[in-house]
């Protein structure tokens, strides 16, 4: 059964910084396109970031600039960090892989971000 597993978040202030980290097990972790997903209180879960497995990645615009996806392929880890964070930064951040091939997807059970004074 594939794991994803993610840590990081917590309660920050405005303009402070996060990251966040996805630990994957039991896949073929170079085989996978890695992404980070989020969902507000009421709203849909939205895109936040990729990252391929060739590396290259791509941001929703409210975060570009902001945010920064990373992964390890020897570590087997995909990382947010997210900097000047923002109240509508606030949601439950999920870690998404899914196979280049069949484009099977897998999902983690989420960490919960708050942005607040």
């Amino acid at each position: 059964q594939v794991q994803l597993v993610e840590s990081g978040g917590g309660l920050v202030e405005p303009g402070g910084s996060l990251r966040l980290s996805c630990a994957a097990s039991r896949i073929i972790f170079g085989l996978y396109d890695m992404a980070w997903y989020r969902q507000a209180a009421g709203e849909q879960r939205e895109l936040v970031a990729t990252i391929g497995v060739g590396g290259v990645t791509n941001y929703v615009d409210s975060v570009k600039g902001r945010f920064t996806i990373t992964r390890d392929n020897r570590k087997n880890t995909v990382d947010l960090q997210m900097n000047s964070l923002k109240p509508e930064d606030t949601a439950v951040y999920y870690c998404n892989a899914k196979a280049v091939t069949s484009r099977r997807a897998y999902w983690g059970q989420g960490t919960q971000v708050n942005v607040s004074s």
